[in-house]
């Protein structure tokens, strides 16, 4: 069993540790002598008291049962916001004022499909809670308006429902957490290979909602193109989807779905396409003189089909502070950009494709690097813990994630890096950047930044994130390749689609969810 989130940082609680002291020294380096931030201890988090009447916190009660509507202190902090470096730092002041009123955690689809249709009823807002992980705001809704706030804890629905071996497809309920799944369909011999920084604690149904995106992309694919069918519970009935494995039956409204963040309806089962689990997983390393080199070589390798199961590139600077290998971070880099080229499969099929994929690296200038690859997959989701530490010690950190084809990659790259830079620059900062998916005919750029933090850092990153956001829509880039829109990224997904798009969102909003009640001010623009 996943061991719960820390309320106030990333992960599993047992798992924070102090800045390594040679991280330490790098900081101190780069921003200046270390300030420690301590955290605001649980109990004194300052919460709003529970607006939700008598009457209506007597209704929930009455539809999932007394035990499971939790209106206690801890409960309502633990369901504040998602994992944000903003929504943190408010976290770790003590900030807690958009606590949801009461926390409900339904059993299955019948009660979801209940509670939606009752918050409809009574202009209840309601949030739908996976594992809590939104990093764009996607937690954190509208509270004006309506009579209350309730957090729709998923975490009841929990269970792999089916298993269609036949045909390579499961049904997994919207609650189970990304571990889970693989222990589930584990036991029949199989995997669901879709692996994003949060997977640990993120669930299927966020998975669905936000169109995430696993580390295995290259190979396995988005979690968008895994899904085969859906259960969505509306404010107007269910919605069930998926009948075959493609149909010409109009529009796919399975994509509608995909990426609504809970705005349309609470998904509370997914069918998904599995595969078997693969008896061999190798991870390369490769080091490219430059970003501009090991881009190249990453276009070539993806055009030619013989793209690997995963495969990402760091630019210099996160290259030199060895980022990509998070418990390395501060310690000497053997420099140039460090690619991992990761291969699973049975072996018959790995080592062609190994031998394949580096005569194309090496030829396009690439250096093997014995150790970085199986560095890198021993500290895979470490990542955001060392966020944490730094935050300890006064420095903000924060990422940030675009998309692009290959041509405008460049131009793309510069831009934000610019931006950012710009709007930082009295307090140090420091941009780093790997891309971290791939396709035919573009990939992803996926930023860290660092800065001295001044204040409470909210002012410093939301300065950031505007000069960013603005740089990508400028470059005809997407506003997001897989956090997902939430409320931070909602003003430019309005320049992204036009008013037309956005006309088509709010109609099918309006219609949906007429009042309004599912999760309101995320998405829609």
């Amino acid at each position: 069993m996943t061991t719960p989130m820390h309320w106030a940082r990333w992960g599993d609680p047992d798992q924070a540790a102090a800045l390594p002291e040679a991280a330490r020294g790098l900081v101190e380096l780069a921003f200046g002598p270390a300030e420690e931030r301590p955290t605001t201890p649980l109990a004194e988090v300052r919460v709003p008291e529970p607006a939700l009447a008598a009457d209506l916190l007597a209704g929930l009660r009455d539809l999932v049962g007394a035990d499971h509507v939790h209106i206690d202190h801890e409960t309502r902090v633990r369901h504040t916001r998602g994992k944000s470096t903003s929504d943190l730092l408010r976290m770790r002041a003590g900030d807690g004022s958009d606590a949801p009123d009461a926390v409900v955690r339904p059993a299955g689809h019948d009660e979801v499909q209940a509670l939606v249709g009752w918050c409809a009823e009574h202009r209840v807002a309601l949030v739908p809670f996976g594992g809590g992980t939104s990093v764009v705001g996607g937690l954190t809704v509208l509270r004006e308006g309506y009579a209350g706030v309730v957090s729709l804890d998923l975490g009841r629905l929990d269970a792999l429902v089916s298993v269609d071996a036949e045909s390579g497809t499961a049904v997994l309920q919207a609650g189970v957490l990304g571990p889970a799944a693989e222990e589930l369909l584990g036991a029949h011999g199989l995997m669901l290979g879709h692996f994003p920084q949060s997977y640990r604690y993120a669930s299927v149904g966020g998975f669905a909602a936000t169109r995430s995106s696993g580390q295995a992309s290259s190979g396995y694919g988005r979690f968008d193109a895994l899904v085969v069918g859906l259960t969505v519970a509306t404010p107007i009935g269910t919605l069930e989807l998926g009948s075959a494995p493609a149909s010409a039956a109009g529009p796919d409204l399975r994509q509608l779905v995909l990426g609504s963040e809970g705005a349309f309806g609470v998904i509370t089962s997914v069918t998904v396409r599995v595969r078997p689990v693969p008896s061999v997983k190798v991870y390369d390393g490769w080091r490219f003189d430059s970003f501009a080199a090991g881009t190249a070589a990453l276009r070539a390798l993806a055009q030619s089909g013989a793209a690997p199961t995963v495969l990402r590139l760091s630019d210099e600077n996160e290259t030199a502070i060895n980022l990509a290998q998070p418990d390395q971070v501060g310690g000497a880099s053997a420099g140039g950009c460090l690619m991992i080229a990761g291969f699973e499969g049975e072996p018959a099929d790995v080592e062609p494709a190994r031998v394949v994929a580096s005569a194309r690296l090496t030829r396009a200038g690439g250096v093997r690097d014995e150790t970085a690859g199986p560095s890198w997959a021993a500290g895979r989701f470490h990542g955001p813990y060392l966020r944490d530490a730094m935050l300890d010690v006064g420095v903000l950190v924060e990422t940030l994630e675009t998309a692009t084809f290959w041509s405008g990659l460049p131009g793309l790259y510069r831009a934000v890096t610019a931006a950012v830079t710009g709007a930082l620059a009295d307090d140090a900062p420091l941009v780093l950047c790997h891309v971290s998916h791939v396709y035919p005919t573009g990939a992803s750029l996926y930023f860290t930044v660092a800065a001295k933090q001044r204040g409470d850092g909210l002012e410093q990153w939301a300065r950031a994130k505007a000069a960013a956001s603005d740089a990508i829509v400028a470059a005809g880039a997407t506003i997001t390749h897989h956090h997902a829109v939430g409320r931070d990224h909602k003003p430019w997904l309005a320049q992204e689609i036009g008013p037309v798009g956005v006309e088509m969102l709010r109609a099918v909003k309006e219609r949906l969810d007429p009042h309004g009640v599912l999760n309101p001010g995320v998405l829609i623009p």
